[in-house]
């Protein structure tokens, strides 16, 4: 029987099993039974512990996190008149890189201030991870702002960045209709942009 210690990272193997195995392959005088009992053993000794050290649960997890806003005039990204939704809901996707197909899906809600957290446990290096929009609890404030509706997200170990925290771009949604002061509001955009 071979087993894996994840607290101390060794692989245990029931001698007895093995021993028994290996000497009724020498007793036989069989070449095929030696060859299949070294087989079995370099499988139990390489190829297992590479098995459970792949499957294992990474010991950080990620934590993306990001903000959601309303556009309050409508402008396509933030201004003094943007205000944070509380209780809109976020999803964490992950997609193969060349089939596209969904691997990972994972949903949360903004805090007070319009903050998401989100805890990945996994590694995802081989799949382009994005941060999307899925719903707002204002109506007045429910349309998805284009280009704006999602934000990418690096949820590897394997990039040189050393924190497990991953920011996330701000993504918004638009009033209905823009509140009154807009204008005076991209005016003051305007001037400052001169």
């Amino acid at each position: 029987m071979v087993t894996y210690n994840y607290t101390h990272n060794t692989l245990f193997i029931n001698s007895k099993k093995f021993s028994l195995l290996f000497l009724s392959a020498i007793q036989k005088n069989s070449r095929a039974a030696a060859t299949m009992a070294k087989l079995v053993m370099l499988f139990a000794l390489c190829v297992l512990p590479a098995l459970a050290f792949a499957t294992r649960p990474m010991r950080t997890p990620f934590t993306v996190e990001g903000k959601v806003y309303c556009d309050a005039c409508r402008f396509g990204y933030e201004s003094s008149a943007t205000t944070y939704i509380a209780g809109a809901k976020v999803r964490v996707e992950c997609k193969d890189k060349l089939t596209m197909a969904l691997r990972y899906s994972k949903e949360g809600t903004t805090d007070s201030t319009g903050t998401y957290r989100i805890t990945v446990a996994e590694d995802h290096e081989d799949q382009i991870c994005d941060s999307i929009l899925v719903s707002s609890p204002q109506k007045s404030c429910s349309e998805a702002t284009p280009g704006r509706d999602r934000a990418r997200v690096i949820l590897t170990g394997y990039n040189g960045i050393a924190s497990y925290n991953r920011m996330a771009n701000a993504m918004g949604f638009m009033r209905t209709e823009a509140v009154s002061g807009c204008s005076q509001i991209l005016k003051q955009m305007q001037e400052l942009d001169v």
